[in-house]
């Protein structure tokens, strides 16, 4: 029976850095049959995740792990990887024709100009998912979506190793790639906060396991927004009712003053989608934009 090693075209790997996100992309990578020849880690938790999940590969300084490779994986942070690319091409041991692939999701393929200029051939590979570095994110890898940016001619490769490592690849064009990363963020990033504080003014109020209330309640309208979009909006905005929010701000403002400028600020927002989607009217509207704008004071 064959397996994914014996597959055509199976490519040398190298593995920048062996990070959450690196080691696990890297062990993906294996999975489906490339190998992962080196990997640059650093810091005892990194050489850690580079034994457990790259244990046949070497560890070499970056440099060193550019070299000789078909693909170079860079994983690094997003202000880092300019920097980084930089550096490499300036070492010079890169050989013209890899592919060289980031896994950043803030930036597209130019961020790797340097690199291109030495010969490489640029890849921006961005899982939309969270890493905890362990084998588990494998099987999560397994059907996650990818947001996948390279030039036409090499939108095939890209979007096949994607598929390989069990994603789903999505194009994006490289002048939208930070509209699309601060649309990530806005939903993964604000999206904890936005649960944190409502747990913090849940305890304030004398909940005991304000997560037993949030789980349930979370859930449902996470499923009911994704399935209905702006027609699942609720609550007291989406509804129109002026009087609830006006207390709502006052509350906050005396009890949770650090809350109050997003309250205001996603109310806003809530009204104006729930304008646009019909399920305001205008005055309704413009009598929640009032009281919105009528900041209260402790």
């Amino acid at each position: 029976m064959s397996t994914p090693a014996d597959r055509p075209a199976r490519l040398s790997v190298g593995v920048i850095s062996a990070g959450r996100v690196g080691a696990v992309l890297g062990a993906a990578l294996s999975r489906a049959g490339h190998r992962v020849v080196s990997v640059a880690a650093v810091s005892d938790p990194s050489r850690k995740r580079a034994a457990e999940l790259l244990p046949g590969a070497d560890v070499r300084p970056p440099d060193e792990v550019a070299a000789d490779v078909d693909l170079l994986l860079l994983a690094v942070p997003d202000d880092a990887l300019g920097a980084l690319a930089a550096g490499l091409a300036v070492a010079g041991t890169l050989r013209r024709g890899t592919m060289v692939a980031h896994t950043s999701g803030a930036h597209g393929v130019g961020v790797l100009a340097p690199l291109v200029e030495a010969g490489a051939l640029p890849l921006a590979l961005h899982p939309v998912m969270t890493f905890t570095g362990t084998d588990v994110d494998l099987q999560r890898l397994d059907g996650a979506a990818w947001g996948v940016t390279s030039d036409e001619v090499l939108r095939p490769v890209a979007e096949t190793l994607v598929i390989e490592m069990g994603g789903e690849p999505s194009f994006v064009a490289e002048e939208l790639r930070p509209l699309y990363h601060a649309g990530l963020a806005f939903a993964a990033n604000h999206l904890v906060t936005l649960v944190t504080q409502a747990d913090d003014l849940l305890q304030a109020s004398g909940v005991e396991q304000p997560q037993r209330m949030l789980g349930p309640l979370l859930g449902a309208a996470l499923d009911n927004a994704l399935r209905n979009g702006d027609r699942a909006l609720t609550g007291p905005v989406a509804r129109g009712d002026a009087g609830t929010v006006a207390k709502h701000l006052q509350t906050l403002a005396e009890h949770a003053p650090e809350s109050l400028d997003a309250y205001i600020a996603m109310g806003r927002l809530t009204a104006a989608r729930a304008l646009a989607s019909g399920t305001l009217d205008v005055d309704q509207a413009a009598a929640l934009l009032d009281v919105l704008a009528a900041r209260p004071h402790p």
